[in-house]
């Protein structure tokens, strides 16, 4: 008998049938309950808001993207808030014990002390406010509280953004201190006292020999209400374009958010930090569950009705 495959092709073929015969057999009968585990899956599933992936209904990260999906409760007053936060927004405390909160390095959980960054897991007082700090700056008066929270402080001042930003702060903090004129009899009596001022000043410089002076002008000038509030609104617009030029895109350690944010914030206007998780409110990024996705600093009118979040 000749077993060559080559003579007998058909037979071959048949043979290869016969033997996945019992695995068609095996698809078949089980294709059901797959498509009925595939169904209850859907039905029951948690699907991911990011990329649309069906995942299993206990699941806290999605199997495809990774990104969050689920919630947990916060350990200190059980509220429930996203896996990736590690600040709680209603209790106001940091809730990561595997993470440090000042420089953002793993821990495993039982130190007291950060073995990269050296600052202690129970939180720092401010030497200023007496504010117990878990954050590198202080969240209440904005003291730099670890060594390289002022480093990093002294690198931001010396950037042309930063002393650009101060400097018009300064100027707004001159122009709420002044005094616009609040009627025409006020602004005639000001003339009058200015034209007093500079009669008092030529008679002191002839008594001196000086029959010709110089009157230097006064260092305030009093402004009219309408100046006064152009003046104002249009430093107030340039400090807000400096600030959308500083925002913070998203960073993998809420730390590093948290730390630049804090030392590139000016001194002597009202601020609010407007972070892109909620796009809410804060009084810093101190106070927001999740710095990581990035913010920006916001300026507040005086009579702003801005809603702010209780951070402190």
């Amino acid at each position: 008998m000749n077993n060559d495959i080559t003579q007998n092709p058909e037979r071959t073929v048949r043979g290869f049938q016969d033997l996945q015969r019992p695995e068609l057999t095996h698809d078949k009968l089980y294709e059901p309950i797959k498509q009925e585990a595939l169904q209850m899956r859907a039905a029951t599933g948690k699907k991911c808001p990011y990329c649309g992936t069906i995942n299993d209904p206990d699941a806290m990260f999605c199997e495809s993207c990774g990104n969050p999906i689920g919630k947990v409760s916060c350990p200190n007053c059980g509220t429930e808030i996203d896996p990736d936060a590690d600040f709680c927004e209603s209790c106001h405390h940091y809730i990561k014990s595997d993470v440090c909160s000042f420089c953002g390095a793993h821990l495993s959980g039982y130190e007291a002390f950060c073995p990269d960054c050296g600052n202690p897991k129970g939180g720092i007082v401010c030497p200023v406010c007496n504010t117990l700090n878990d954050f590198s700056f202080c969240k209440q008066c904005g003291t730099p509280l670890t060594d390289d929270a002022r480093m990093l402080l002294m690198k931001v001042k010396e950037t042309p953004e930063y002393k650009e930003m101060q400097q018009i702060a300064h100027d707004v903090q001159q122009l709420e201190m002044a005094q616009p004129y609040s009627s025409e009899r006020d602004m005639i009596r000001d003339q009058k006292n200015s034209e007093l001022r500079d009669r008092v000043l030529r008679l002191l410089a002839q008594d001196r020999g000086i029959f010709d002076p110089v009157i230097p002008e006064p260092e305030k000038r009093r402004m009219s209400k309408a100046e006064y509030d152009a003046k104002k609104q249009d430093r107030l617009n340039k400090l807000a374009e400096i600030l959308e030029k500083m925002a913070q895109a998203p960073q993998p350690k809420p730390a590093q958010v948290r730390n630049y944010a804090m030392a590139c914030k000016p001194q002597g206007v009202r601020l609010v930090w407007e972070c892109n998780y909620k796009h809410a409110f804060h009084s810093s990024p101190c106070g927001c569950a999740k710095p990581q996705l990035g913010g920006k600093w916001v300026v507040l009118g005086r009579n702003s009705k801005k809603e702010i979040k209780d951070d402190i």
